[in-house]
């Protein structure tokens, strides 16, 4: 199972770093982020989570694709708060998200899919006695993992396009193909785990 060319090798500590260990941070990172309202505080995570990327010695062609992706998705919520809650509450959810998508973006550069898998299943092993689906749920995570590296890409790739069309300030130009290749890597999908037999019964 791979990340569709989303995770970058490396040596670094947070590349050797176990990657249950390094899934857990990032849940508890997440569910953090949603509960501290300090602009500050906030402000910190995301300065702690740019370090991780200094760390990892993320290639500036990677980071630059995080930035843009992060920056179009900023905009849009920083302008929709900003009109409906006001500014103080925009920065803050504009922070959260940032916070949140980095930490997860830098998780899935500095870590394979299938040792993501591999962790989820071992840690729920236990909890098969009680029907629980271990490899189902690893699958799960898995395939969490690709579509976030899958939407990711198709973000960055429509943005090209539609700046190579002199488009790039076009929200609809943006939109419209993104929801139609999404839409696409939907079917792909469901199409592949059809052919597994995973949903059936």
């Amino acid at each position: 199972m791979t990340t569709g060319g989303w995770y970058e090798p490396g040596s670094t500590p947070l590349h050797r770093t176990p990657a249950g260990w390094k899934f857990l941070v990032l849940f508890v990172l997440a569910g953090a982020v949603f509960f501290v309202s300090s602009p500050g505080w906030l402000g910190a995570i995301c300065v702690a989570v740019a370090l991780g990327y200094l760390v990892a010695r993320v290639s500036p062609r990677r980071c630059l694709q995080v930035v843009r992706l992060l920056a179009l998705l900023v905009v849009f919520v920083l302008a929709l708060q900003w009109w409906l809650l006001g500014p103080v509450a925009a920065v803050v959810m504009c922070l959260r998200i940032v916070a949140a998508l980095a930490a997860a973006n830098l998780f899935a550069i500095t870590t394979r899919v299938d040792d993501v898998v591999s962790s989820v299943e071992r840690g729920l092993r236990p909890l098969s006695r009680f029907g629980v689906r271990p490899d189902r749920l690893g699958l799960l995570v898995g395939l969490t993992l690709q579509s976030v590296a899958a939407l990711s890409a198709i973000a960055a790739d429509v943005r090209e396009a539609a700046k190579a069309r002199g488009a790039d300030r076009s929200i609809v130009a943006f939109t419209v193909p993104f929801l139609v290749r999404t839409l696409r890597h939907a079917d792909e999908l469901g199409e592949a785990l059809a052919a597994r037999g995973e949903g059936d019964g």
